[in-house]
């Protein structure tokens, strides 16, 4: 139910050890990726995790997904601790929370069909939908706006946009309750992103779901975050509401990042994201 806490993250931290210039190599290189990171993600809703590049928000994003082992911190869903899941309690997890990665084609297998892409996370796990797999397969197609007929096909049968929709589909096979969006619309172009952000939101509203979302583009953050955390050099420096981030920034980090963002007609750009998030799927 919105308002309660879904998914808790406390005090991540990821430090990476590399060999030094010391004899025998005792001298060690030390680099912490990821610093004392909290956030919560209410039910119902988007956290858009930012910053630049290099600032950890992916790492969080992996750990948080469980698909890259933290050094120390905890993590719980739906009050439970699942920081040290395994077997069964780990398998409930992987269908509670899914990713959707950055470049969609990379993360499609090219030699398998759709409907192979789609059930994969089925098959993993020994399970069959209700309905039947090639059912839900072609179900899921509908909801993310392909032609189920296409479920024959191959990833390179299709474009950047529908490539990207496959991947959620995928992520929608096990019924998820959070979604981590790992950079998922930034390699799409600019008219595309904005009907896969607005298929996002369909999902969201439908199924109840809820997003990590990690982003460069604070325009579109602006636009569909209900929350917003601002992380630099590893670190959350700010997080709140999206009015409190966008409107009454406090950490000069954010300020800088909102300085950033051009404004060569800011009410040209504000009306370009409105109007792409309000078109329907793509053609």
């Amino acid at each position: 139910m919105t308002g309660d806490v879904l998914f808790s993250a406390r005090n991540l931290t990821k430090e990476y050890v590399t060999p030094g210039n010391g004899a025998f190599g005792s001298r060690k290189n030390r680099f912490m990726a990821v610093d004392g990171v909290s956030f919560d993600v209410t039910a119902g809703t988007m956290l858009a995790v930012v910053g630049e590049s290099g600032s950890g928000k992916s790492t969080t994003a992996r750990i948080a997904a469980k698909l890259l082992d933290m050094t120390s911190g905890s993590l719980q869903f739906e009050g439970e601790d699942v920081t040290a899941a395994r077997g069964k309690q780990l398998a409930s997890f992987r269908n509670n929370v899914q990713v959707v990665f950055q470049d969609p084609f990379s993360s499609l297998n090219p030699k398998h069909t759709i409907e192979r892409i789609i059930t994969a996370p089925l098959d993993y796990q020994g399970i069959t939908a209700p309905q039947g797999n090639r059912t839900l397969v072609r179900e899921l197609l509908e909801r993310v706006g392909l032609n189920p007929d296409h479920s024959a096909r191959y990833p390179a049968q299709f474009s950047g946009g529908q490539a990207q929709r496959i991947g959620i589909a995928r992520a929608l096979a096990v019924g998820p309750k959070l979604v981590v969006c790992d950079e998922a619309v930034s390699a799409l172009d600019v008219s595309v992103q904005a009907r896969v952000i607005n298929l996002l939101r369909e999902l969201q509203r439908d199924l109840g779901l809820s997003y990590i979302f990690i982003a460069h583009d604070l325009a579109v953050v602006r636009q569909i975050a209900e929350s917003v955390a601002v992380m630099n050099q590893g670190r959350i420096v700010e997080q709140g509401s999206r009015e409190q981030i966008f409107d009454a920034p406090q950490h000069e980090y954010t300020r800088q990042l909102l300085a950033a963002v051009p404004q060569i007609n800011p009410e040209w750009e504000r009306q370009r994201i409105a109007a792409g998030l309000a078109e329907g799927h793509e053609r």
